[in-house]
């Protein structure tokens, strides 16, 4: 792992002054969650509050839309479906991130005269508004570009059109448990004078709660065996649900189902670090610098939207939903005007599809109200008989 900068450091180190302080006030400790909350969003001084540059290559990871707009038109046919069942609808992002997604949707949306009245995004980092307003000035026409709203929060109730979550849920923060000798325990941070350092301890009451919901479905085989519960997105569905009047919800992300979640071989959870394009799984490095995401239980988001009133309507690998949305259309009718652009366009492709790439390990989730049509993303691999 490359060693952060003098700058980074120091960030790093004004962070960690903020998070003792919280520990001190809560009896010299924290949740992991509650740590992971403070690393990632702590107002200013969080890895995704603060000022460093955290997409693309120069960054510490890349997602889809900046991998290639293909990602973002495919996205937009789906969109156009949504809208001509409803009769038009606005288009709601949360976590924008560098706003590439945003702003290439909005460019074939209006490439094909269809483009919404508005588009939301969702953004709780200050600096990732601040990027995503310069792009769309940059980027889209004046009167593409008034189409586009920030939003504190979640959306007021009424909403009609089509919701898109990328790489979203897996930023939450989740609780660590621990299943050993028939004990649960959680995962708890202190700070040694030096450093922080992570220890085990009785289950505070939200996980213990959570964990004997379970019951069996995570009571596994073995002595040992850590893991991740998001407590977090069930209350973030529920209360988009609310807001819902019509329209699709598209939970594109890393994850598996339940039943392929908490496997034997994954007796260390999926908790992961990104710095820089590196991975690694120590999330007490350097709070601030680096990123901290932990894979996704898609059955809980499917109970979650059900109990909340919505209809799960597909569930499907990245690759296939791409496919189902036009993806080999649009390469075959693409206009590269030399074999650099045909190469280029084609890694991309492999890129978003192959199995080895982001295919088959990012899954698209669909609920929906009021919706009767079946999602072209789903059209051609239907999965949610393994939710």
């Amino acid at each position: 792992m490359p060693s952060p900068s003098a700058d980074e450091l120091r960030h790093s180190e004004a962070l960690s002054e903020l998070i003792v302080a919280q520990m001190n006030l809560a009896g010299g400790r924290l949740p992991f969650d509650r740590f992971m909350e403070l690393v990632l969003y702590a107002p200013g001084l969080g890895y995704y509050s603060s000022g460093s540059r955290k997409l693309g290559a120069d960054g510490d990871f890349i997602t889809a839309p900046e991998v290639s707009p293909l990602f973002a038109r495919a996205l937009a046919r789906q969109y156009l479906q949504v809208a001509a069942e409803l009769g038009g609808g606005d288009l709601l992002e949360f976590g924008a991130g560098s706003g590439v997604l945003a702003v290439e949707m909005l460019l074939e949306l209006e490439r094909l005269r269809a483009p919404p009245q508005l588009y939301l995004i969702v953004e709780v980092s200050a600096e990732l508004r601040a990027r995503q307003q310069t792009l769309v000035a940059e980027r889209l026409s004046p009167g593409l570009a008034s189409r586009v709203r920030w939003l504190e929060g979640i959306p007021p109730v009424g909403f009609r059109g089509m919701v898109v979550a990328n790489e979203v849920v897996d930023a939450m923060p989740v609780h660590r448990f621990r299943l050993r000798a028939g004990a649960r325990l959680e995962q708890w941070v202190s700070w040694n004078g030096e450093r922080f350092l992570s220890h085990w301890d009785s289950c505070s009451k939200p996980l213990a709660a959570e964990l004997a919901r379970l019951g069996a479905e995570i009571a596994l085989p073995g002595e040992d065996y850590e893991s991740e519960l998001n407590l977090r997105a069930a209350p973030w569905l529920t209360a988009l649900s609310e807001r819902l009047q019509a329209g699709l919800v598209l939970l594109i992300d890393y994850g598996y189902p339940r039943a392929e979640f908490y496997l034997p071989e994954r007796s260390r959870g999926t908790l992961m670090c990104h710095y820089r394009h590196r991975a690694h799984d120590d999330p007490l490095r350097y709070p601030g610098v680096q990123d901290i995401t932990a894979h996704v239980d898609f059955t809980a988001l499917a109970e979650a939207a059900l109990a909340s009133g919505l209809s799960v309507c597909g569930y499907t690998t990245q690759a296939f939903f791409l496919f189902g949305c036009g993806l080999q259309e649009m390469v075959a009718a693409a206009d590269t005007a030399g074999v650099r652009e045909h190469i280029q366009l084609m890694q991309e492709v492999k890129r978003l599809t192959l199995p080895s790439e982001m295919g088959e390990r990012f899954k698209v989730l669909g609920v929906s109200r009021g919706i009767s049509q079946p999602p072209i993303g789903f059209s051609l691999q239907d999965l949610r008989g393994r939710l």
